[in-house]
């Protein structure tokens, strides 16, 4: 049954605002495609946090690989706030991409329309108080060290043109570090802890099945508001 915190002002079901976290590697963002498949893309406007690192194009390359990018303070948190507010109200976004090769962002942007489903992804997105608040669901995907930090040293080598000496030296000096302080605190504001990330498919279809009935009454909600 509806109520005034699900509805806007005219009388139409508010979006939905899911986020999901962990730390590097755990499969978050597995979970998140295999929401986005199971509800549909069609229905929900995708934020990957990862879009969001500051651009650092007017720094020499060599000072951008010093860069600690597992703290909070190398993302554009505010941008992606100001993006998650503008799709709560039904507008559209053009969200960043980056270049995990060279460390700046890209002249590209993707277009990203309204959706009644809004899914955030991210390793630090609990950890932002103002960035929190705008989360109605909390899911905190949670797998051992082992295997994230093999997870991470095979995408960094495959996709991101990395050697393994410095995906191991940046897992010790900053990535492991910055998980301590700040991702796995941040676990205790998750309202679903899913462990073993993309293997979990029990987890996953209790949260898809979640989503499409709260999808589901949107639907029917604004297909009586237009009978009336």
């Amino acid at each position: 049954m509806a109520d005034d915190n699900v509805l806007f002002d005219d009388g139409r079901p508010r979006p939905v605002t899911l986020a999901v976290a962990g730390g590097t590697g755990s499969g978050k963002t597995t979970v998140s495609q295999a929401l986005l498949q199971r509800v549909g893309h069609h229905h929900i406007a995708y934020l990957p946090h990862d879009a969001y690192y500051k651009d650092l194009a007017h720094f020499p390359e060599a000072q951008r690989r010093e860069i600690n990018f597992d703290h909070p303070d190398s993302l554009d948190t505010p941008l992606l706030i100001e993006h998650i507010k503008l799709l709560q109200q039904r507008k559209p976004v053009q969200i960043p991409t980056y270049d995990f090769t060279r460390h700046q962002r890209t002249d590209i942007t993707i277009p990203v329309g309204p959706q009644p489903i809004i899914l955030v992804e991210g390793i630090l997105i609990f950890s932002d108080p103002d960035l929190r608040e705008l989360f109605d669901i909390k899911i905190f995907v949670d797998t051992d060290a082992d295997l994230r930090f093999i997870r991470r040293l095979q995408r960094d080598i495959k996709e991101r043109g990395r050697t393994a000496e410095s995906v191991i030296q940046q897992y010790l000096t900053t990535v492991r570090p910055m998980h301590l302080k700040f991702v796995e605190p941040s676990k205790r504001y998750a309202d679903v802890i899913i462990p073993e990330g993309g293997h979990n498919t029990v987890a996953i279809d209790m949260v898809s099945d979640r989503i499409r009935s709260m999808l589901a009454w949107s639907e029917s909600y604004v297909r009586d508001k237009q009978m009336d």
